[in-house]
């Protein structure tokens, strides 16, 4: 008889065995500074830079919400009516990620916050649909 079975770990092929991933989020910074002054003048370019580097990986919370106030000042200076033409602009990851933004702005409400964030959600919902949603509420690693 083979005992070749007993050599076998079952704990790796458990899936309620959770394991922390560490993908090398030290050396994420997030949205440069210098991306928001540069893309200043024009505000579609400013969105696909601070959507372009989010911090995920990282572990460090001042980056994470450096990040999260680079992108809800992006978000806020956009006008009503240019909303979804930004938002069309982006692929399926990047509404993903404004839409990880958007529930993490709802998180800290400053004052009009929540009126615009709601105006980007209605077009991002649009856009990525229910499927982005549950993504970003699912999704382990947040911005």
């Amino acid at each position: 008889m083979s005992d070749r079975f007993r050599k076998v770990d079952v704990d790796e092929y458990d899936e309620n065995k959770f394991v922390d991933e560490e993908d090398g989020g030290e050396n994420q910074l997030g949205p440069d500074e210098a991306e928001r002054v540069w893309c200043n003048r024009n505000l579609m370019d400013a969105l696909q830079a601070v959507l372009k580097n989010p911090p995920i990986n990282t572990k460090n919370q001042n980056v994470k919400e450096k990040a999260e106030g680079l992108v809800l000042n992006v978000l806020t200076s956009f006008k009503s009516s240019e909303v979804e033409e930004a938002v069309q602009s982006l692929d399926n990851n990047g509404v993903d990620i404004l839409m990880k933004y958007i529930y993490k702005g709802f998180e800290k409400p400053s004052d009009n916050s929540s009126a615009v964030l709601l105006q980007w959600h209605e077009k991002a919902l649009s856009a990525g649909g229910v499927g982005s949603i549950v993504r970003v509420l699912t999704a382990r690693k947040t911005v």
